[in-house]
């Protein structure tokens, strides 16, 4: 599944209301360019996209100056809603996807209630574990890395990957059952948005591939 949507949706979920430049100034400032495929012509057509399935409700507020179609803002709907919180809940929970999935919902966790989140993190952990018995329930790694032949190489790093895994969702448990951030229903916190007209600093960085 595409990291996109939850992005897009989770982006104008924070504003309230956005038109599309704000959006991908967000996701740029966030450093999605980077690690997703949030790309500006992907922004743009996920939105016009879920504006037609009913996740988003499009409002055209301005003209444009240079002649253009109006400025349309964009606002979730009832249906974006729950499709924004299926997705992250989705991200949070399943193992078999990209990892630009689990960073985006990484980055909006603090919309669920605590106990939700560490519950969704508990199961993280309950996947990762049996991934990991499942791999080793017919090979498990020599303590000499020359012995047999490079395949063995493929099992080390899904259980390596399976350990670092778990050890950091395990982490993110403990920091949350600490009281770590200010999650939905604790009170007000700050959004990680740029303000309108604020010049986004990583506008002009080069970017990768």
């Amino acid at each position: 599944m595409s990291a996109i949507r939850l992005l897009v949706l989770g982006a104008v979920r924070q504003h309230g209301r956005a038109h599309g430049y704000q959006i991908r100034n967000d996701l740029e400032f966030w450093g999605a360019h980077e690690w997703s495929n949030a790309k500006p012509g992907s922004i743009y057509h996920a939105l016009k996209q879920m504006a037609k399935q009913g996740l988003l409700r499009a409002h055209d507020v301005e003209p444009s100056t240079v002649g253009g179609p109006p400025r349309t803002e964009y606002e979730l709907t009832d249906a974006g809603d729950t499709a924004f919180h299926g997705l992250l809940r989705d991200a949070l929970t399943a193992i078999d996807q990209k990892p630009d999935m689990l960073t985006s919902a990484v980055g909006f966790i603090v919309e669920l209630p605590r106990p939700e989140a560490i519950e969704l993190l508990r199961r993280r952990v309950a996947a990762l574990e049996e991934w990991r018995h499942e791999v080793t329930r017919y090979w498990m790694p020599s303590e000499d890395a020359e012995e047999g032949d490079h395949i063995g190489e493929i099992m080390r790093l899904w259980v390596h990957t399976a350990d670092c895994g778990a050890e950091w969702t395990r982490g993110l448990i403990e920091r949350l059952e600490r009281g770590a951030y200010v999650m939905e229903g604790e009170g007000e916190r700050p959004l990680s948005v740029l303000p309108i007209g604020a010049k986004n600093p990583f506008a002009d960085r080069p970017r990768q591939g």
